[in-house]
Order: C-alpha cells, then structure tokens, then sequence
C-alpha cells in the first residue's frame, strides 16, 4: 500500500534543519507547499537529495530543491542524480559559484535532448575503462578527465558528465569509446601539429575555417580508425547512421581524398580553402570539439621541456655506454655516432636506435620522450638529438624532482606530486573525488638503543615467540581424499563402499597424504602516528613492531609496516616504516625507532592506499592490519563523528572486495561503539592495557593468518 503524501508541516520541520533557516533565511514555507502536490515517492526523492546535497552545501541544497519539482515530471530521477552529485563534485573542486552555474545548467535541458537519459553513459562509470583503452594504443600517454565537453588538449582527453545520445547504455558507451578514439587520434596523427589560431587568422571568418578544417580533420581520422581498428570503425558507422545526417554531396571528394593511407594534416590544410567555400558543413555527434587557446598552451610547454629532458636522457645514455666500453677514457674521447630512426608500423609507434651502427634498447623514458616529440613534429627534429652538455642544463629544473614532502606544506597549498584519493561522505552518499591529497614520506631513523633494549626486556618473550613461529613454520598438514597416500582416508573408503553397495561408481579417492603447508601470504601493517598516541602507547607500538619482525623473519611472509597522520584532507601523510621489498635491516630497525607521534587519525586515505600496494603483491592471501588508539579523528574538520567512521568502513568494504582481509587491533576502550560497524563482529580486538601490546600482538598474527 503506497504511504500517504506528507503534509506541508511535516516537511517544513525538516527542511528548516537541512537548510538552517534560523541563519539562512530561506522561505521554505512555498517549497514545502509546492511538494505536497507530489506523490510520497516523488517527495521522499526531491527531500532525500536536498538532505544529502545540504551535507556538503546548503546553498546548493536550496536551489536543487527550488528546480527538482518542475524538472521531475520531465528528466529522469537517474539524470537529476547525476546532476546533483556532479554538482557537489565541482563545488569540492571549484568553489560555490561554479557548481551553482552547473545547478543552473539543469534548467537549459528539454525532453527532446534529453530523452534518453536513462540509458546515458555517466562518466564516473565509464572513465576507467576508457582509461585502460587509452593506454593500450600508441601514442602519448592521455588523461581522461570531467569536463564540459569533449575535446583534447595532447595532454588530456575531456569528457561531459554524461553522454545519451541514444536509447540503449551499451550504444551510449560505444559512442563515448569513438569520441576517445576521435580524440586520441587527433594527437597520434598529427592534428595538433599546427597553430589553429594562426591558419584561422587568414580567412574572413576564422570560426568557420576552424568548423571546416575539424570537418576534414575528421574525415581523415575516421579513416585512418577504420584502417587501424576496424572493429571499432564499424560501430561507428553504425551509430552515425542512427544520429547524424549523411555526408553532403561536395564533402564526398573531400572524404574520398583523405581516406588514403599516408593522408597528412597538410591534406587537410590544402582542402581547406575549398571547404571553406562551401555552404554545409557536416559535425558529428563523436567528434567533440576543437580548443585551439588549449592545445597552443599545452604543446607550447610541452615542447620546451620535452627538448631538454631528451637532450640530458640522451647525455645519460651515452655517459653509460662509453662507461661499459673496455677503455672508457678513449671511449668518451671519442663520442659515438647516435643515430634515432623511428618506426611506424601496423598503427604501433616505436624507434631504432644504434650507437655507431650497434643497435641498443632505449630505456622507457627516452622511448616516451621520442614518441611525444615525433607526435608534436611527424619527426625527431635534428637538434633533438644533440645530447646536453656539461652544465647546459640543470637537471633539478628540468625534470620531475620527487617533493620534499615537508616544504611542499609551505606556503601557497599545491597538490603537485602528491597522490588523490577518493573519501565517501556518508551525508551525500557519494564520493568525494579526488578529495585527500597524500603524501608518502619516509620516517626519519632513530639510531639508538630501542632495539636492543626492546629485545633485552622481552628477552622471555622473544624466546617464546620464536618457539612458536618456528612451529607455525613448519606445520604440516593431512590432504584428504587423495588418489595416492601414506595412510587409508577411512571416512572417504565407508562412503566409496557405501557407493558400491547401491551400485553406482566407487571413488578412487581413498588416501591421505601428508602435506608440508606453504605459507604464501602478504601482510600491512598500518599504524596510527597521530598526536593522541604520544607516551606509554607509542613505545609500546614501536616495542609491538620489533618483536612482530623478529617473529615474521622467521616464518618468511611478506609484510610491511607503513603509519599514518595528518592534518585535514590537504594533508595525508603516510610514512613508510618498511616497504614489502625491503629487507628487515638496521635502517628499517632505525626507522621503528623513530616512529613519533604526528597529527591527527584520518584514516580512509590510508587504508585506500595500503590496499592498493597489497594488491600490487603476488600473494594467496593478503591481510591488512590497523594499530590504533582510537576512532577516526582530524582537525577541525567534518571527518569527527559519524562522517569519520563511515569514510573507513567504506575504505575497509572496498578493502575486502579485493580480496584483503582487514583486522583492527585497538587500544581504545570504546571503541565497541563504533569498531563492530566498521570491521564487523569477529575482525577487531580490543586490548585494555597498553602494556599488553608487544606481547598480544604477535599471538593475534598468529591467529589471524593461520
């Protein structure tokens, strides 16, 4: 039985504390009225999202709330959604005004453009697929980006928030594939080799030379698709007799002339004059659009760095080279003879390169600086190729310098070289994208006596444990129901004869057989750096990891110890302790010395990042456990409370959804209010007594992973 319409009162009630009218003044009073005319489905959808959407702004709240009912009875709930977290992201990314004119965007849609919607490819669905499709042609490495349009720049591919163009999602995806593959195809054919502004600028109407010469240039990459991936030509010709009109009359010789193999930019450009002339001009619903003002921008920093970094790699190259040689003093009074060659075949880009006529490998960054260069030039231009001399260049300004993770704090706040993740805002039921900026740090080494003094005062302990650990080792296991064996499976040979007996096929699976049991396990360790575990609860943390490497070098699984701390979402630090390559040496006994206490207990990003590197690792079983003394935490900032722990349950269900098994060892006394909903019943432990953790904490491995 459907639920009665609520009144005007009751939603008056809510809506005063979602949108704090007391402070905001908004006259909530016409809104709630204009809802009661609404069936109980239809208010519960508008109210739901005003109440997630004022989570992250009121403001914006308020105005999806003023649009959502004229706009319900003609777009589908699936768009508005679409919508209004967009909006929420640009508001994360840009600020207020921004996202309030992509709010006023929803107004500007009609049913007749918007028709299908429902079936609409969102792009938060289809960029990581489309980003792997990317990677595998040849060519520069693409970004795939939000936008309000599709275009690139060379640098990045953009695509809108949603594309529906037609009825069905399956054609709405392939129609966004063709547009990356369009797009892609104009920076590894040569399209952004010139200056469109400039070529413009000699006609009467440059907008209309710059419509034609886009017309052309997809004539011939439509072309050149069809010959390099054919499959994907044939739907695109599939899609573009559902939505575009056929080619006019005068663009079939255009077509005709630029669908030879070895068509050029410059095919295009000696057209141009003729198509210029003409009336029509054809767009295609995958083309995108051209930025000229971009792409100038993009190829001109590109290629003033790109021409240093090569000439220092190609420096490097021959530095090596002349190192290896029997005399390499005679070798580097007479520099070899480079010689580059590149070579384009089957679609696939790739270079020959000899040193006086002695092929050799090119290592991959100078592989990818060649393939950038020949893509801005349709060649590797002589000067290229001239290695740097002593001192002509500095290569601190000209290639990327890892961040010095602490100056990078400093003054005006910038994410250059820092890593995004995503956090889950439980109010808005979304994520919030690239909202943690992280940086990974290395924790300075204490050289001093903890170590040993650790070892010293668990002495008995250590003992123990290595008892243990040494059995755990070499445990054994019986493999039952077995063709071959050392012993009769007894309970396998009653039911084979009890097969026998009612006449059907008795097993032959009748031994078993004793099996030494191989350990293949990778573990992370994530402990908690922040401010609150200052004393007793940072050098037992520290005395815990000592005591648990002693005990893992015995068993010989992978594992590594990595903290974390932080101030607010612009500053996620995770500091590496050990990595899972490292080997347990006295840097690394060093390092678990200088472990100190941080900042605060933001913990989604790390765990989002650790269960990135434990999926990096080749393991059966992969285990990621928590040190903490408390629940999520930050400064000034939303991420107390509720908001919080739910960004870690998310992290935690994420975690397991690839196989991870997550366990939290904590300190804090309550944390039974919130551990159980973030970990689940069985997947925490709660320790009362600090004191207890270097001892418990290598008997709950050894439970947990056996």
């Amino acid at each position: 039985m459907a639920q009665q319409p609520l009144t005007a009162a009751e939603m008056e009630a809510s809506l005063h504390v979602w949108l704090d009218t007391e402070f905001t003044f908004f006259k909530v009073e016409e809104l709630a009225a204009e809802l009661t005319a609404l069936a109980r489905d239809e208010q519960d959808f508008i109210l739901g999202w005003i109440r997630r959407i004022a989570s992250t702004h009121i403001t914006l709240a308020w105005q999806f709330g003023r649009r959502a009912p004229a706009l319900l009875p003609r777009m589908e709930r699936r768009l508005l959604e679409a919508w209004a977290v967009h909006t929420c992201d640009v508001f994360d990314r840009t600020g207020l005004q921004n996202a309030l004119r992509v709010m006023e965007q929803v107004d500007t849609f009609d049913e007749d453009q918007h028709q299908h919607d429902a079936a609409g490819a969102l792009f938060e669905d289809i960029a990581p697929v489309l980003g792997n499709f990317v990677c595998g042609l040849s060519g520069r490495r693409l970004r795939i980006e939000e936008g309000d349009a599709a275009w690139t720049d060379g640098e990045r591919i953009v695509l809108p928030p949603l594309i529906a163009a037609l009825p069905n999602l399956d054609d709405n995806f392939q129609l966004a594939k063709i547009t990356v593959a369009l797009l892609w195809a104009q920076t590894r054919y040569g399209s952004l080799r010139v200056d469109h502004a400039a070529i413009a600028a000699g006609y009467a109407d440059p907008e209309r030379a710059l419509t034609r010469l886009y017309a052309l240039e997809t004539l011939r990459l439509t072309a050149r698709i069809a010959h390099e991936l054919p499959g994907l030509h044939r739907q695109m010709q599939r899609l573009r007799t559902q939505l575009d009109p056929a080619l006019p009359p005068a663009w079939q010789r255009f077509e005709t002339a630029l669908a030879a193999d070895q068509a050029t930019l410059d095919d295009s450009l000696a057209l141009l004059g003729a198509a210029y002339n003409e009336v029509d001009c054809p767009q295609w619903s995958d083309q995108g659009c051209l930025r000229p003002d971009a792409i100038a921008a993009a190829r001109a920093i590109r290629l003033d760095k790109e021409k240093a970094r090569l000439r220092i790699k190609l420096a490097e190259l021959l530095e090596e080279h002349a190192a290896a040689q029997p005399d390499p003093q005679a070798a580097a009074e007479t520099p070899p003879e480079l010689d580059v060659t590149p070579r384009d075949e089957n679609g696939q880009l790739d270079f020959d390169i000899t040193l006086d006529d002695a092929p050799i490998a090119p290592p991959d960054g100078v592989r990818q600086l060649l393939t950038s260069v020949y893509l801005d030039f349709g060649e590797i231009p002589p000067e290229y190729l001239v290695p740097a001399g002593d001192g002509e260049y500095d290569p601190n300004r000209v290639l990327d310098q890892p961040d010095d993770p602490d100056a990078v704090w400093q003054g005006t706040y910038h994410e250059i070289g820092a890593e995004l993740y995503p956090e889950w805002d439980h109010g808005r039921q979304h994520y919030r994208k690239n909202w943690c900026v992280m940086r990974e740090k290395t924790v300075t080494p204490a050289y001093d006596s903890f170590y040993r003094d650790t070892l010293a005062k668990h002495a008995g302990v250590v003992k123990h444990l290595r008892k243990k650990f040494e059995a755990l080792r070499d445990e054994n296991r019986l493999d039952k129901r077995q063709t071959q064996g050392d012993e009769i499976d007894l309970d396998a040979l009653i039911e084979a004869l009890a097969d026998a007996k009612d006449g059907r096929e008795m097993s032959d699976r009748l031994f078993v057989r004793l099996h030494r049991a191989e350990r293949n396990i990778a573990v992370a360790f994530l402990v908690d750096m922040s401010g609150s575990t200052k004393g007793w609860i940072n050098e037992a943390e520290r005395e815990a990891l000592i005591l648990l490497c002693e005990a893992l070098e015995l068993l010989g699984d992978r594992y590594a110890i990595y903290g974390f701390s932080g101030t607010t979402r612009k500053r996620c630090e995770l500091f590496r302790i050990k990595t899972f390559d490292e080997t347990y040496d006295d840097e690394v006994k060093a390092r678990i010395s200088g472990i100190r206490p941080q900042e605060y207990t933001r913990m989604g990003f790390a765990l989002r990042h650790m269960s990135k590197l434990l999926n990096q690792v080749e393991a059966k079983t992969r285990v990621l456990i928590t040190l903490s003394d408390g629940r999520p935490d930050d400064y000034f900032d939303v991420y107390r409370g509720v908001y919080g722990v739910e960004d870690t349950r998310m992290a935690l269900l994420e975690a397991a959804r690839t196989g991870i098994h997550p366990f939290c060892i904590t300190l804090d006394r309550e944390a039974r209010d919130y551990l159980p909903h973030m970990y689940g019943a069985a997947r925490y432990i709660i320790l009362d007594d600090v004191r207890q953790l270097p001892v418990k904490v290598t008997d709950i491995y050894r439970r947990i992973t056996t």
